[in-house]
């Protein structure tokens, strides 16, 4: 089933992307319309490393990721925090992060150019695997996808700083009371989610085979369905959501390649008409609410 294949490596892509999106969302309440061409950031990073330094595209993801972090963390200290500090509304928001997008999307295109690209990357044929065809790049993709969930999830659940990351989350007021340094916690948040953000970039990248200035935004709105799918601001259920809709509009390509996205969003409309606060037991509504008030 090359479909079930294919779907699984967008999975994988979808749920770094998904979830370093939820946990920006989990920690700030900031709904990053940015975020995609964070991602592109990411790609184009790699590509330097990759490209023009002559290194392979592992290191050049590694180069990928850390840019991420660095312009997820710039994003959030030098611009959303005073805006947030000043009280601007969720929706106010939502508009300062799509002019952010704006900025850093024109701005690529005028350094990198409209132009697409690829990675010096060696042709590989692709290996059977369980009824599958994967290459070996595609299958280190999920697997740098899965490590990544795994340091994640211990971080969450068995590291202070994870305890902290969680009751900023929950509410950030009461950790605020109780001690917790919400700032340096929600800093932190946002270099984890931009390495995450800036790794699937250049995971969409590696599996596009060529990509131009717009390679994240185009792919954010499948991100965000993921993320809302599983509840936005829940990790876990954006990896659930990310699984769901990366196999699903991958098999429904083999029909039709512009049924991709029309599927991620029809599986996003069902979910949020059966649970309205998304897949997981969520924290989405409650926090617009809070936001709200």
């Amino acid at each position: 089933m090359p479909g079930l294949g294919f779907g699984l490596v967008t999975a994988a892509i979808l749920t770094l992307g998904s979830v370093g999106f939820s946990l920006q969302f989990g920690v700030s309440n900031i709904f990053n319309l940015a975020y995609g061409d964070v991602m592109t950031v990411g790609a184009f990073a790699a590509y330097l490393v990759n490209t023009v330094g002559h290194a392979s595209i592992w290191l050049g993801m590694a180069a990928g990721a850390v840019a991420g972090s660095a312009a997820s963390t710039a994003i959030n200290t030098f611009v959303y925090r005073p805006f947030l500090r000043r009280g601007t509304a969720l929706f106010a928001m939502v508009m300062v992060s799509l002019a952010v997008g704006t900025i850093l999307e024109n701005g690529i295109q005028a350094i990198a150019g409209p132009s697409y690209r690829g990675y010096r990357v060696t042709p590989e044929k692709s290996l059977h695997l369980l009824g599958m065809l994967l290459t070996a790049r595609q299958l280190t993709v999920m697997a740098i996808a899965v490590a990544c969930m795994t340091a994640l999830h211990v971080i969450l659940r068995y590291t202070r700083i994870g305890r902290a990351m969680r009751a900023t989350a929950a509410n950030a007021e009461l950790a605020r009371s109780c001690g917790v340094g919400t700032g340096r916690v929600t800093t932190l948040a946002w270099a984890v989610s931009g390495a995450l953000c800036g790794t699937s970039g250049v995971a969409l990248a590696l599996n596009l085979a060529s990509f131009n200035f717009t390679v994240g935004s185009s792919f954010l709105l499948v991100v965000v369905a993921s993320a809302v799918f599983g509840s936005v601001g829940q990790p876990y259920g954006a990896m659930a959501g990310a699984l769901v809709i990366g196999v699903a509009s991958e098999l429904a390509a083999i029909v039709s390649p512009s049924l991709k996205q029309v599927v991620a969003f029809v599986l996003l409309a069902i979910i949020l008409l059966v649970r309205p606060n998304g897949l997981w037991p969520g924290t989405y509504l409650q926090k617009m609410e809070m936001a709200a008030r």
